[in-house]
This record gives structure tokens, sequence and C-alpha cells, in this order.
């Protein structure tokens, strides 16, 4: 078994349940790959933006870190996968919409929610398809750094006021963007927040796209240029 090494201090993102999750599923879910799946999925769709949010079989497979959690092997970790999948839908705590022509493995899972359930209605109907709903990737990690360590390796010293600012930050914006925006400053030796800053107003302003994970040169250039160019010293 491996030992768990305790909550970081300072402040932690948390992941909303819904109080029924407590009082009515828990106490009624029985299998393990069950629960995993179950929360996961609350994770998962919880990193999403937009009306419609959605999880597929190649999201979990895309996860290496919990499809280790599920069994010693692959093969293991994906029957585990499906069982806990049919168990959850069979117990009505998320819904399968199935694309036409698709098969099993092309599935999408939504929650049981009014949300979830006017998703699945709409796919049916044809009025959306997974293809035309942009989502952030999402994939576990472990020992995630807090905010003010992230500061001290990529921007400098930590004092009482950048301290304030930030804890404003993490309440504004999402610890991966924060994460990620901070690696391309120090990517581009830009050790100011206010760089770091302009980064994810941009970011949350105009929408988040996988091309800004990116770690090409033409993505490097382009936090080196147009509207970031004001906060770069020279």
């Amino acid at each position: 078994m491996s030992s768990f090494k305790g909550f970081q201090a300072g402040k932690m993102h948390m992941v909303l349940l819904p109080a029924q999750f407590f009082s009515e599923l828990l106490p009624a879910i029985d299998h393990l790959a069950e629960l995993k799946v179950t929360l996961y999925v609350f994770w998962f769709l919880s990193k999403q933006e937009g009306n419609i949010r959605y999880i597929t079989w190649q999201d979990f497979i895309n996860d290496k870190l919990f499809m280790e959690g599920l069994g010693v092997t692959s093969t293991a970790a994906e029957t585990a996968l499906q069982e806990g999948l049919e168990r959850a839908v069979l117990r009505g705590t998320l819904l399968k919409g199935q694309p036409p022509g698709s098969n099993i493995k092309q599935a999408v899972y939504v929650l049981n929610s009014e949300r979830g359930r006017a998703a699945i209605r709409a796919l049916e109907l044809g009025e959306w398809t997974p293809e035309q709903i942009s989502r952030l990737p999402a994939n576990l990690q472990q020992e995630r750094p807090n905010i003010f360590r992230l500061y001290e390796e990529n921007i400098g010293p930590l004092t009482p006021m950048v301290a304030d600012v930030l804890r404003d930050a993490e309440q504004k914006y999402p610890a991966d963007w924060i994460e990620d925006a901070m690696r391309i400053a120090a990517t581009n030796n830009i050790r100011r927040w206010r760089y770091v800053e302009a980064i994810l107003n941009s970011w949350q302003e105009r929408g988040r796209h996988a091309k800004d994970r990116s770690n090409t040169e033409a993505s490097r250039r382009r936090y080196l240029e147009g509207e970031f160019a004001e906060f770069i010293e020279h």
C-alpha cells in the first residue's frame, strides 16, 4: 500500500460534490471501480467549461495515473473501467449518449443532472456532436505545487504584498492556468507577475485552447510579442 504524505499547506482547490452524493450515492455504491469512476467524472467535468460537459472512454484511458489505480495491467484497468462505467450508468449516476454510428468506446457520459439530461436529449436530436465541443485536457497530477512555491521557483522572492496578490489570483483563475502561465514566464525568462497576469487575463477574456499548452517556437513567440510586449523589460 502506498502511503499518503498529507495535504499541502496553504489554500487548496476543492472539487464540489452534491450533498446527494453523500446521502444517497456513497452508502449505495458497493464496487470500488464504480466509486473511482464516479469521483473522477465529478473532478474531470469540474475542469471543463460551457453548458455541455461530457467525458469519453478515451478521456479515462488518456489519464495514465488514474488508469494505474484501476488495475495492475492495462487489460485489467480497462476491464475495471468498463464495469465501473456500466455500474454508474445502471445506478443512474451517469447518463450515456451514443452518437449515430458510433461504438461503445465512442459514447459520451454526463452527470445525471438537469444540464446533463438536456445535453443527452440534444445529442440524440442531432443538435450537437462531440467534435463540435471544444474541451480542455485534464489529467491527474501528483503533488501539484501551491501558488506560493510556484512564484518563488519561477518569478522571485515572496513578500506579504505579493502573497495577497497571489491569493486573489487563486480565487480568479484555475490552478493549472496559473502553473502554465508561470511556466511560460520562466521559459521566456520574464520574472514579472504582471506578465503572468496578462497571460491569465488573455485566457480568461478570449478563452483558452490546446495551442496555449504547446511548447513550439511559434507558441513561445506569441507570448513575447503583441499585447504582451509592454510587460517585457528590454
